[in-house]
């Protein structure tokens, strides 16, 4: 009885499956390239109608054309602003946002610190370490008014390079209605914060 009960309920569970089943079926289109480039137009720019970095001065200059009426837009023809600089920036071999790691392959120190570019006013630096990786990421915070910091864990050093656009001397600021918090910094004899 308990074989017989067994069997018809594996029968149960298997033939669903079988019928369900189906092959997969892809379809490739092959297109003529000759046809869509004919060979009297010679080659084509992929920047042909499209700014270069040196020619972009307002963010009116970031608006794409659009895509034709009837297609999908690509990356090119619908990204604006920040991801359209960096699009166009890749288009012409320049990364625009320096993405690459810092150097970890040295410690830095104050006579000669790892350099980090910023066109901000304030930078944030993760350090894991010389050799990468030798303890748990610690961010740093630098400033242009405090451009060197150090990792409190393996004492490297960093120091921000501002790369932003120029100050205004017009420029009123207000003044900041909240004093900085207190970080380890403030607590550095004065004869070994002299950089």
């Amino acid at each position: 009885m308990f074989l017989q009960r067994s069997a018809v309920a594996a029968v149960r569970r298997a033939a669903p499956r079988a019928a369900a089943r189906r092959t997969f079926v892809s379809s490739i289109v092959r297109r003529d390239a000759s046809k869509e480039n004919p060979p009297s137009s010679g080659p084509r720019s992929l920047l042909e109608g499209y700014k270069k970095l040196e020619d972009i001065k307002t963010t009116e200059d970031l608006l794409p054309p659009g895509a034709k009426p009837g297609t999908v837009p690509t990356d090119l023809e619908q990204a604006t602003g920040l991801e359209r600089l960096e699009i166009l920036g890749k288009m012409q071999g320049i990364d625009v946002f320096d993405m690459k790691p810092l150097d970890s392959s040295r410690v830095g120190t104050l006579e000669d610190p790892i350099v980090v570019n910023s066109a901000g006013e304030e930078q944030y630096v993760g350090c894991t370490g010389c050799p990468a990786d030798s303890h748990q990421v610690l961010w740093i915070t630098l400033t242009r008014e405090e451009p060197v910091a150090r990792c409190m864990e393996c004492g490297s050093a960093y120091k921000m390079h501002y790369i932003g656009p120029p100050d205004d001397p017009h420029a009123h600021h207000a003044e900041n209605a909240y004093p900085r918090p207190k970080n380890m910094a403030d607590f550095i004899k004065p004869e070994y914060a002299n950089l």
